[in-house]
C-alpha cells in the first residue's frame, strides 16, 4: 500500500498456499502466506524461500523508494519474518520453508480489471539470466492475481565496467519480452535510457517494437532532438524517470540479510531481479496502489 492510502481502506485475508494456481509456483513449489502489516509507515509483503531452487522472493508494497528506503524496507520485512518462524528453520533452510510475512497484496478483482491500468519496470542486478524476465512477470500477475500485465519498461541491464550497453546486451531479455506480448501475458513494451542510436537498433532488430523510452531527468534537462524526431517518427512516447543508476545492490542486500537475521550466511545470497508495479484507476489517473518484488538466490557450494 503507498502512502496517502488508509489501512482501513485495504481489504486483508490471509492467503493459503492453495489458492496460488498459477502453473509457475505450483512448479516451483513456492508458497505464500500473508499477515496484516501493524505499521502505517512500513511496506506490505509476501515471502518465499525454497531451497531446492535456492531461491527468495520478496513482493514489497510501499511508495516509490531509493536506494536507502528499499534497503529499510527489506531489513524490516526480514526482521518480521524470522521473527515469525522456529530459529531451527533459519539456520537449516529446508527443502521448502513456509515464510509467514506482514500483509496480504491486494488483488485485483475481475470486476474491476478494466478499470485499472497495470504497468511495471523490471531491474536486473548483477549477472542474471535473462529467463529471470519471465518469473517476474509470471509473479507480478500472481501477486495481483491477473492474467496479464498492460505494460512492462525493463530498466538497462547491468554491463561491466567500462563497457557500453549495445544491442547485443539487450537482445536476450527484449526477446523475452516479446515472447510474454505473444502469449498476453504483456500488452505492450519499453525501454529505458536508451539514445537515438541505441533505440533505432532495437527498433530495427525488434519484431515487437517498443512503444515507449524512459529517459533520466539526471542525464539531460532537455530530450536530444535526435531522440525526439526518431520517437515522433515510429510512435515512440518518451518519458522520463528519476531512478537511480543502481536501485539495489549486492552488498546492500547482503547487509539488510546479515542485519536480520544473524545466523544465515548473507554473503552466499544475491539479489537477481527487482520489480516495481503500479496499479492505476484509468478514469481518474490516480495510483491505486504501487508495490516491488525481489527476487534473490543463494550461490551454490
Amino acid at each position: 500500500m503507498h502512502r496517502g492510502t488508509g489501512q482501513d481502506k485495504v481489504m486483508r485475508r490471509l492467503l493459503a498456499a492453495g489458492e496460488l494456481t498459477d502453473a509457475y509456483l505450483k512448479e516451483k513449489r513456492v508458497y505464500f502466506i500473508s499477515l496484516l502489516d501493524h505499521q502505517p509507515a512500513m511496506v506490505d509483503l509476501h515471502s518465499q524461500v525454497n531451497r531446492h531452487e535456492r531461491s527468495i522472493c520478496y513482493s514489497v508494497l510501499g511508495s516509490v523508494l531509493g536506494p536507502a528506503k528499499l534497503r529499510d524496507c527489506i531489513q524490516k520485512t526480514l526482521n518480521e519474518w524470522s521473527s515469525q518462524i522456529s530459529p531451527d528453520l533459519v539456520r537449516e533452510f529446508p527443502d521448502v520453508l513456509e515464510c509467514t510475512v506482514s500483509h496480504a497484496v491486494e488483488k485485483i478483482s475481475p470486476d474491476e480489471r478494466d478499470e485499472m491500468k497495470v504497468s511495471a519496470k523490471l531491474f536486473m542486478v548483477g549477472s542474471n539470466s535473462s529467463s529471470s524476465t519471465k518469473n517476474a512477470v509470471d509473479m507480478a500477475c500472481s501477486v495481483l492475481g491477473v492474467a496479464q500485465l498492460d505494460s512492462v519498461i525493463i530498466a538497462s541491464p547491468p554491463t561491466e565496467d567500462g563497457v557500453n550497453l549495445s544491442l547485443e546486451h539487450l537482445q536476450p531479455y527484449w526477446e523475452e519480452l516479446q515472447n510474454l506480448v505473444q502469449n498476453k501475458k504483456i500488452v505492450a513494451i519499453g525501454t529505458s535510457d536508451l539514445d537515438k542510436t541505441q533505440l533505432e537498433q532495437l527498433y530495427q532488430w525488434a519484431k515487437v517494437k517498443p512503444n515507449s523510452n524512459q529517459v533520466n531527468l539526471a542525464s539531460c534537462c532537455v530530450m536530444p532532438p535526435d531522440l525526439t524526431a526518431f520517437a515522433k517518427q515510429f510512435d515512440i512516447q518518451l518519458l522520463t524517470h528519476n531512478d537511480p543508476k543502481e536501485l539495489l545492490s549486492e552488498a546492500s542486500f547482503q547487509e539488510a540479510l546479515r542485519e536480520s537475521i544473524p545466523d544465515i550466511p548473507a554473503h552466499e545470497w544475491v539479489p537477481l531481479w527487482l520489480l516495481r508495479y503500479s496499479v492505476i484507476v484509468k478514469s481518474r489517473g490516480i495510483i491505486k496502489s504501487k508495490g516491488y518484488i525481489l527476487q534473490a538466490k543463494r550461490r551454490g557450494p
